[in-house]
């Protein structure tokens, strides 16, 4: 199997299944239990803690508090601050938030007024039209930092200062696609509230945090016990807690880590080349394939790339792609039913022939040279044979 889907959901990298073993084993305890057995526990839940901290580069390691993933940090970093500023009946997101964001402001739009960001035809949104939407009913802006679909990277601490300067607004910025692919430095930013998800860098599923500024308001998601400084009841899933920290400390050495040797690349920087390489001869070898975004690599993720293949249908290269083995994303929620695209590529005004045909390439850590070459001899017959299928 050769799998660039890595935008979906990653390897659980050796390390961190290590790292998990022996509190599904051994060491059972409940951290909130007085005993040794119990504090044994405790000592790994803060541990992570500090982990994640670091990776994200939150000032103090108690802003991190741990959820079940993406959706619930994204979720409770919105409606824990409407609660908490209930005077306030205003939210402005984007029109290319990810669903645990966009979904969830819609069904909002009968008891809030949502402000919906547009962004232009390669992803980017208008700053000005922030800037002017902002007013002092405002509780809640929340932008993503790198979009799933496109890796399209907004500029969050700039819209941080944006959002203070103009506003009593707090900030939420879901950066479950960006961690462990960039360098983040919160402490650096005036980003009130931030999403991570672990099974993004190679974490398990189900195992999440929202980064909360120190001395912030936030309504508690879940009512219960003590756990998680009060702020997120139920007794803490020590096991995966484990896995993310683990995860986190890795992700934090590859961006760091130097060449292995003179004239190499850092791992980040491979998966970069690799996507490049990917990248520059799909759009050279495949007639009427198009990017999806922008070629200014310093403003998209390093690991992403979504093209367009005009006349063709996404879930046929999909399929076509699935029966060598290889595993990709359609850029397009297309169906049988309305045949619609993705609310990305409609946002970003991506034309319907084009968004209709619409493949994602996430590249990860365990991508090798070999498997997107493997892919560059594949790929182009593949368009070919479905649009003489299709004429």
């Amino acid at each position: 199997m050769i799998y660039f889907d890595n935008n979906a959901t990653t390897q659980i990298a050796p390390e961190v299944f290590e790292a998990m073993r022996p509190f599904l084993t051994e060491f059972y305890g409940n951290p909130s239990s007085a005993h040794t057995f119990g504090r044994k526990t405790r000592q790994i839940v803060e541990k992570s803690r500090e982990q994640v901290a670091s990776l994200v580069g939150a000032r103090f390691a108690n802003e991190i508090i741990f959820t079940s993933g993406g959706t619930e940090s994204n979720n409770w970093g919105i409606l824990g601050t409407l609660e908490a500023n209930p005077s306030k009946k205003h939210i402005i997101t984007t029109r290319v938030e990810h669903e645990a964001v966009r979904k969830l402001c819609e069904k909002l739009a009968g008891d809030y007024e949502i402000t919906w960001l547009e962004v232009n035809e390669q992803g980017f949104l208008d700053l000005d039209e922030l800037k002017n939407s902002l007013r002092e009913e405002t509780a809640v802006v929340s932008v993503m930092l790198a979009n799933n679909e496109t890796g399209i990277l907004f500029p969050v601490a700039e819209i941080a200062e944006i959002v203070k300067a103009n506003s009593d607004a707090i900030f939420h910025v879901d950066g479950v696609n960006a961690v462990g692919k960039i360098p983040i430095n919160l402490k650096e930013t005036q980003i009130d509230l931030f999403s991570l998800s672990g099974h993004k860098f190679h974490a398990p599923k189900g195992i999440g945090a929202l980064y909360v500024k120190e001395n912030l308001k936030l309504s508690s998601f879940f009512v219960g016990g003590g756990q998680e400084f009060s702020r997120r009841a139920g007794t803490e899933a020590v096991h995966q807690i484990a896995g993310l920290g683990k995860a986190a400390e890795l992700a934090q050495d590859l961006l760091s880590e130097p060449p292995a040797v003179a004239g190499g690349l850092t791992p980040t920087k491979r998966i970069f080349a690799l996507r490049n390489k990917l990248e520059n001869e799909i759009l050279q070898k495949i007639p009427a394939s198009s990017l999806n975004g922008t070629t200014n690599y310093a403003k998209r993720l390093p690991n992403t790339s979504s093209i367009s293949f005009e006349n063709t249908n996404g879930e046929a290269i999909l399929a076509r792609l699935d029966d060598l083995g290889i595993c990709v994303s359609t850029g397009s929620a297309c169906n049988a039913e309305n045949h619609t695209a993705s609310a990305v590529l409609q946002a970003m005004n991506v034309p319907y022939s084009a968004a209709m045909g619409a493949i994602r390439f996430s590249l990860g850590r365990y991508n090798s040279e070999a498997e997107v070459d493997f892919m560059l001899g594949n790929l182009p017959k593949i368009i070919e044979e479905l649009r003489r299928i299709a004429l």
